[in-house]
């Protein structure tokens, strides 16, 4: 059925509340002056935490920053964010520097090492004033297994460069860390086909 057209009336009352809205935005933005570089942590046990920091690292490249990645876990898996990225290698570093998942090395040793040399690489690249944006995936995995000394990572965090962006995805991030951050987003899992229809992972939409 074809909506009945608005009034005169109607369209006065309506331009009238867009204008009181958009004042209202403009007294918000007005406030909002400081610049600074953001501590994200992207969290939950819904999809998406990974691509929404690789979505953040191709805004970057489109505004010509430098983008730093440190994989804690993925190991070597291919995924064609990371085709993307490569494509761009005076901006954009990737290390993977995970052994897999831990349940497919069955062995904590081997982890913990492995952790802590991408730890180390993160370190650095959060150090170098090249970068603008660190994401670092997957690390609140290694730090729910006790892994890393929280504590040295908190302390990192604490003190980056200002303008520094740092990144950091995985589920079950520790209290502390989302205390810490400045922007937390928390994915939540309403349906997913890999439990409910046995659908295995899909080419371009998982990797």
């Amino acid at each position: 059925m074809a909506k009945k057209p608005q009034s005169q009336e109607e369209l006065a009352r309506a331009n009238e509340k867009s204008r009181k809205r958009k004042e209202a935005r403009d007294r918000m933005l007005a406030d909002k002056t400081v610049e600074k570089g953001l501590l994200i942590v992207h969290t939950g046990k819904g999809k998406g935490k990974s691509t929404a920091a690789f979505g953040l690292a191709a805004r970057a490249v489109g505004n010509g920053m430098k983008i730093g990645v440190v994989q804690y876990v993925k190991g070597k898996w291919e995924t064609g964010e990371r085709a993307v990225l490569e494509a761009f290698p005076e901006q954009v570093t990737i290390r993977t520097m995970g052994e897999g998942f831990t349940w497919e090395t069955q062995d904590k040793a081997r982890d913990i090492a492995a952790a802590e040399k991408a730890w180390s690489v993160s370190k650095e690249m959060i150090a170098d004033p090249s970068y603008d944006l660190v994401i670092l995936d997957e690390l609140n995995i290694v730090l729910r297994y006790d892994y890393l000394d929280l504590q040295d990572v908190l302390d990192t965090f604490e003190n980056k460069r200002d303008m520094l962006h740092v990144v950091v995805t995985g589920r079950n991030a520790k209290v502390e860390l989302i205390d810490a951050a400045d922007l937390v987003t928390e994915m939540t899992q309403i349906k997913h086909p890999f439990r409910e229809q046995n659908v295995r992972a899909q080419k371009g939409i998982e990797f």
